[in-house]
């Protein structure tokens, strides 16, 4: 039996605060939507019938935390997924919360 390695609590406070980006329902409802497929804010404002400021606060939130990315078009900013590990678990968590009502 290997011998316990403790996780550094660097990225303890990383996995922690990735967490609890997750914890909410807004920024759950912005990455579901940006998994299917890019979009401005606009969009996103459009999609989850929102205000555009909320959606704009909670993107700059996002891409602070290394969750989605942005790429310019013009004078038009389009929000993709940073990488695909946060959706991997998004949708795990999804099945399981189904799975478990």
């Amino acid at each position: 039996m290997q011998a316990y390695q403790p996780i550094d609590e660097h990225l303890i406070e990383q996995v922690s605060q990735t967490f609890k980006a997750l914890s909410d329902p807004t920024r759950i409802k912005i990455l579901h939507l940006l998994f299917q497929k890019e979009c401005s804010v606009n969009e996103i404002a459009e999609h989850l019938n929102m205000n555009q400021s909320t959606i704009s606060h909670q993107l700059k939130y996002l891409k602070q935390m290394h969750l989605v990315k942005k790429r310019r078009e013009k004078t038009m900013y389009y929000y993709s997924p940073d990488d695909e590990h946060v959706m991997i678990l998004l949708e795990q968590t999804i099945k399981h919360t189904k799975h478990t009502t």
